[in-house]
């Protein structure tokens, strides 16, 4: 395979090496960002659909330092009807394997395809229905639809463990899905009443909103658990009577045992932000982001967020197939108020301010999707570029134009100090 050489801005000093395998070097970041130059996947419509999509998630490789996967969504897509056309109905998503050289340089060193059990390509189309449908309707560019896909991902956020193999959740299911080294599918964990596996979340999760899944997941660094954050307020128990629209949560899985636990999370913002990626710190401690969809540039909220699971109550309750989950005072905990739960004693994950990135690196970009925490306060941020498209708001796909430059949005690596 060609390896492809991309340029990052940043500095990295050898410590004690004779090659080119950076385990043995200390790398020093650059603050200054690099975008990812990516050719044109398609051109529709006189939009250059980009080939890129990568930082809808991030992570490090679990052992080489300097190493880093990055993961696509879906695929290039635009809101339309009651449902999204998929603007290349037969993309993958995909995993891209990079690391950064000693003269400062990325290099891709592998694209990895995701599969279904049978070793075939999977798609981004919708599941359906009973294996995670969110009841979109998939449509294609020219509005004719398009059908499910068993083993169909929107994929957000990767996790590399130590045996090779890669997590990643989605926003369909929402799924915790197991992939092999080369990309097969190994285990699809879901909510309770989706038909994909013996091992579930609690049945609650499958109230989650089309489009606002499971954005954020992680593994502690013990490697015995998946940490996996909900983009948004919830539909439990309908969309109407969600009024709690800065309540999300925070799910946990035990890998050997399977045993979940469940946590609050309070949002600075409402309906329309969203608690994106998650990266640990500690067995207990890690970062999440939190964002608006405004550009960083006209003024958008791009936050990261230290916070702390120890302290906060475990919201499960005792009966895990309950659509609505735990109750109090007879409504949902998407129904209740701050106060009410604050009544009962129920605590939400501890949260401080680490980062906020318009303030810091004055951040021009809508998305940013992908963190990995680098140790000493150091952290790599990754934007979702969605292919260079953006929606004109009547179905059709035009240039996502970043409004501080001008040009159209490109995958970029940031690297921020953190308090």
């Amino acid at each position: 395979m060609k390896k492809l050489l991309l340029p990052l801005l940043a500095v990295v000093a050898l410590v004690a090496c004779n090659d080119d395998n950076v385990n043995n070097q200390e790398i020093n970041y650059s603050k200054l960002p690099q975008e990812f130059p990516f050719s044109t996947l398609m051109t529709l419509n006189g939009v250059n659909v980009i080939n890129g999509g990568f930082g809808s998630g991030a992570t490090a490789h679990p052992t080489r330092k300097g190493e880093f996967y990055v993961i696509t969504d879906r695929g290039p897509n635009v809101a339309y009807s009651n449902g999204i056309k998929i603007l290349v109905p037969n993309f993958t998503p995909t995993i891209m394997h990079f690391k950064i050289n000693a003269d400062g340089n990325i290099e891709v060193l592998k694209y990895i395809k995701l599969k279904n059990p049978s070793g075939q390509l999977i798609t981004g189309l919708p599941n359906p229905a009973g294996m995670g449908s969110t009841g979109e309707t998939a449509y294609a560019a020219d509005g004719s639809v398009l059908g499910t896909d068993n083993y169909g991902l929107d994929s957000e956020s990767i996790v590399a463990a130590a045996d090779g193999t890669f997590w990643v959740s989605d926003e369909y299911g929402p799924h915790m899905v197991h992939y092999s080294a080369d990309g097969v599918e190994m285990e699809r964990i879901s909510p309770i009443g989706v038909n994909t596996g013996a091992r579930k979340l609690p049945a609650v999760f499958a109230k989650r909103r089309p489009n606002r899944g499971m954005e954020g997941m992680c593994m502690t660094p013990d490697g015995k658990m998946l940490v996996g954050t909900m983009q948004s307020t919830m539909y439990v128990p309908t969309k109407a009577l969600a009024t709690n629209t800065t309540l999300t949560r925070i799910v946990t899985f035990d890998l050997a045992t399977g045993q979940t636990k469940q946590y609050l999370y309070k949002q600075d913002g409402g309906a329309s932000d969203s608690v994106c990626d998650i990266t640990p710190i500690s067995n207990t401690e890690f970062l999440v982001i939190e964002r608006d969809g405004n550009f960083g540039s006209v003024g958008g909220l791009k936050k990261v967020y230290r916070i702390n699971l120890s302290n906060a109550s475990d919201v499960s309750g005792t009966d895990l197939t309950a659509v609505d989950g735990m109750k109090i005072n007879g409504k949902t905990l998407e129904q209740s108020t701050w106060d009410e739960i604050n009544t009962t004693g129920l605590k939400p994950v501890t949260k401080t301010l680490a980062v906020d990135l318009v303030a810091k690196l004055g951040y021009e970009h809508d998305k940013f999707e992908g963190i990995v925490y680098l140790g000493n306060n150091k952290l790599a941020i990754f934007n979702d570029d969605d292919f260079g498209v953006a929606d004109d708001g009547n179905g059709n796909p035009k240039t996502k134009i970043l409004p501080k430059t001008g040009k159209q949005d490109k995958g970029t690596m940031y690297i921020v100090d953190i308090q």
